[in-house]
């Protein structure tokens, strides 16, 4: 596998990004095919390199021919912040589009997958959610998509519902299912002495409750905590969720 830190301008936000990805190195007698792409966001106070530096990820990556791409996105929560800077945008829009201009990565939603970790965890249920097109699935450690008001959420949010707004994960749930739209899968883990189990449980209780499962949602809730212990050991199921062909065979 080949790591690396990538600096761009992102019009979005209206400044220099930085974001770290890592490369299968393949054969180059072997297919060329366009690479499939895990977009791995962080959590809160967390930035670019926390997966590399504290998780096994490129590791569990490699037998797949897996590209991963790891933004930057401070503490936005993933959205176009009220009273800040435009991170939906640039991650759910521009960052893939950019990142394909410059890697061989697939385009296709059966190829592109968006996982995250506590912030980064409502993140992907966020962006997930609300380009069903996009994602053939979602993974969410340390989370929940329930919007909790607290200090940290007072800049992305402000004082506006988001109720029936792309930051509502559970009603473009509704929507993806009232439109027939396509129906990302779903990964949820949460550590059983994790200070976000509610929200993880409110989620949780709404999958649960709608006829014939039909996000193929899957909840594990664990011996654990909110540490890299459980992320690292759960990122790793979940690249088992996406049921990926092993390239060493």
């Amino acid at each position: 596998m080949a790591v690396g830190t990538i600096r761009l301008f992102s019009s979005a936000l209206g400044m220099c990004v930085t974001c770290d990805v890592i490369l299968p190195q393949r054969d180059p007698e072997a297919s060329q095919a366009p690479l499939p792409v895990l977009w791995l966001l962080h959590g809160a106070h967390g930035c670019h390199n926390d997966w590399i530096r504290k998780t096994n990820i490129e590791r569990y990556v490699a037998p797949y021919n897996l590209a991963v791409v790891m933004p930057s996105a401070q503490n936005s929560c993933y959205v176009n912040m009220a009273h800040g800077l435009n991170y939906y945008s640039y991650i759910a829009e521009e960052l893939p589009q950019a990142m394909r201009t410059h890697f061989r990565f697939s385009d296709r939603r059966e190829d592109n997958f968006i996982a995250g970790l506590s912030m980064g965890g409502r993140g992907s249920f966020i962006i997930g959610m609300n380009k069903p097109e996009q994602y053939a699935a979602i993974g969410c450690l340390s989370a929940g998509a329930v919007h909790e008001r607290s200090a940290l959420h007072a800049l992305p949010f402000g004082d506006e519902p988001i109720e029936g707004t792309y930051k509502d994960p559970f009603g473009n749930a509704k929507r993806i299912l009232k439109d027939n739209l396509p129906r990302p899968r779903i990964f949820h883990a949460c550590g059983q002495d994790d200070f976000l189990l509610d929200s993880a449980r409110q989620t949780r209780d709404f999958f649960s409750s709608i006829p014939d499962n039909p996000f193929d949602y899957q909840y594990i809730e664990a011996p654990g905590a909110h540490t890299w212990d459980f992320w690292d050991a759960h990122i790793q199921e979940f690249i088992r969720f996406l049921n990926l062909p092993d390239a060493r065979k």
